[in-house]
């Protein structure tokens, strides 16, 4: 294996480590752990875990393909992966306490698995397998990795720019790439491009370097999978759980096959639930009776056969929706609007929670954390339900009552109770799982350049800060949320508020923080009269407008009925684009 490629693999697999191999202990951050590759410190910013008890890192799969130096073939039949470098074969099962090299047995202390749609292998065995010396040094808090060539430069910037590209000097010209038996598991695809000139083993390159093209938005390309708005389960299939899951299973496979790698299904649509849980009635889009057992559980088939697919489940909760109609006819006895009728405030045609009374917030993240405990989750994600959008809502006496900082002003005062919510929802979900993403999507426009010099160059009719009380900008300051993924519903150059200003702006925001980008995309609007959306190949170009800006993490689509519905032929642009 020439030096190159291993000291590319190292940096690879560096680049997911933020834990390191301490006998007994949790490792600390990197943050705490200087990390040096071949006399070189080096920076990580990813999440990987420790297997309790064994003390062996993990990383996921595509660390060993983003290492440049090694072929990585997963096989979802077999549930092996093999990894492949000069004269190195090592294949691992999933579960499996030992793995094979190059035909031999060889005894691992932690076995490659599938965890919440992953891939991972142990970072140590594989590393030294492919001629890396691993070492912790616990008293300096350092981990080193040589290749045993040291002061070999391991090349160019290796960090997205903005023309969405990756220049790597050392970068060979035959670069191996991820496959698949059914599908990439890896979310990242890169296309090589081969340089007209050639570049030495040594690094050192002539004219013109090897240019590895990265899609941004390749990250996370999630779906939204509504049950209120008739994703799933479709009208027909409420009486019948096998028609569910014959639907919910489609639509995956659908889902999965124009790139969709990650679901952010709706489990909470009005105080109800999707799962069987005291905390709430079980939810009428099921069996179309609030409170009726459907006979199974829906929200464990879900992440199961999520999970079998590869792809991330994502339970989205309506934080503050009570109802979906203004009265409470219909609802089950132990639905909250019966339960606590002083909790409850009706704006119009629906019922909300009152966020303002901190015993009705509690009661909020109690449902959440029921399933963060109970379930396989891979995020908890929140939609814009804090305060409406419009209508009257009568906290007056709640403002009075419940106003122990004595702030003056009432959207000062809501701000204050949405914050406390996210706040204590955050450390709730961290404490208790770290590894479960916490994720929120608001409105599109936090707010105005007119109501805020800092704000974006839109004219927006209302604003996620003014209108909803959802103080973004807080959030992510702070860092409560993992991602943000606001809702930009127009098109590029729209003239109230244009997409292409908006990701900029949201951008800029979310810069030198761990919060995470992924934008909210609207493919329902395709085929409407608005401006900018009379073809699917507006989507596109948002996508490719996307891939200008490193912050930009990914896309949610709003949601799964309309993608599948192949408005103008989007699905092939999505699969092209893809790459599928």
């Amino acid at each position: 294996m020439n030096r190159k490629k291993i000291v590319a693999l190292a940096a690879g697999l560096l680049l997911a480590v933020q834990t390191a191999i301490v006998p007994g202990v949790q490792a600390a951050p990197t943050g705490d752990i200087e990390i040096i590759l071949d006399g070189q410190s080096l920076q990580s910013d990813a999440s990987p875990y420790i297997v309790q008890g064994a003390n062996v890192t993990m990383v996921p799969l595509r660390v060993i393909s983003e290492g440049l130096g090694a072929q990585v073939n997963w096989s979802e039949s077999s549930g092996t992966v093999t990894i492949t470098a000069q004269n190195k074969n090592i294949s691992m099962e999933n579960g499996a306490q030992s793995a094979t090299v190059n035909g031999k047995s060889v005894r691992l202390d932690a076995s490659a698995r599938m965890t919440s749609g992953r891939v991972m292998v142990p970072l140590r065995f594989v590393g030294e397998e492919l001629g890396l010396k691993v070492d912790w040094q616990a008293s300096e808090r350092v981990i080193t990795l040589s290749s045993g060539k040291e002061g070999v430069s391991t090349g160019g910037d290796t960090s997205a720019g903005s023309s969405g590209s990756i220049s790597d000097t050392s970068a060979s010209s035959n670069q191996d790439s991820v496959s698949t038996d059914q599908g990439a598991v890896d979310d990242e695809q890169a296309v090589v491009t081969s340089p007209s000139t050639s570049t030495s083993e040594e690094g050192s390159s002539s004219s013109q370097a090897n240019v590895v093209q990265v899609k941004a938005s390749t990250s996370m390309r999630g779906a939204w999978i509504s049950t209120i708005n008739g994703d799933w389960p479709s009208s027909a299939a409420r009486s019948s759980s096998e028609k569910q899951k014959q639907e919910f299973t489609k639509m995956l496979d659908d889902l999965q096959g124009m790139g969709i790698n990650a679901v952010f299904v709706q489990v909470r649509a009005s105080g109800d639930a999707l799962y069987p849980t005291s905390l709430v009635p079980w939810s009428k889009y099921l069996t179309n009776t609030q409170g009726k057992n459907p006979g199974y559980d829906p929200l464990k088939f879900m992440i199961s056969e999520s999970h079998k697919r590869g792809m991330e489940f994502h339970a989205w909760f309506n934080p503050f929706r009570a109802n979906s109609t203004g009265t409470t006819s219909g609802l089950a006895a132990n639905h909250v609007a019966n339960q606590h009728p002083d909790w409850i405030v009706k704006n119009g045609s629906q019922l909300y929670i009152n966020p303002g009374i901190p015993a009705a917030r509690q009661h909020v993240i109690a449902a959440i954390m029921e399933v963060v405990n109970g379930y396989d989750i891979d995020g908890v994600h929140l939609d814009d339900y804090f305060y409406p959008y419009s209508g009257t809502f009568d906290d007056d006496a709640t403002f009075k009552a419940y106003n122990a900082n004595k702030i003056s002003n009432k959207g000062d005062w809501r701000r204050d109770n949405v914050n406390s919510f996210v706040r204590d929802l955050g450390k709730s979900i961290h404490g208790s799982k770290s590894k479960v993403q916490f994720g929120i999507s608001p409105f599109g426009v936090w707010r105005n350049k007119s109501q805020d010099l800092t704000g974006s160059d839109t004219k927006a009719g209302v604003t996620a800060y003014d209108t909803t009380f959802a103080d973004v900008r807080t959030w992510i300051n702070k860092e409560w949320i993992d991602y943000v993924a606001p809702q930009i519903y127009w098109s590029i150059g729209f003239p109230a508020a244009g997409y292409d200003k908006l990701v900029a702006w949201w951008s800029n925001e979310v810069k030198n923080t761990d919060v995470k980008l992924y934008i909210g995309h609207s493919p329902y609007k395709i085929g409407t009269p608005e401006k900018g959306w009379q073809t699917a190949q507006e989507l596109i170009k948002q996508l490719e407008l996307n891939e200008d800006y490193k912050q930009v993490r990914g896309d949610i689509y709003f949601s799964a009925q309309h993608l599948r519905k192949n408005p103008y032929g989007l699905i092939q642009l999505l699969q092209n684009y893809y790459q599928m």
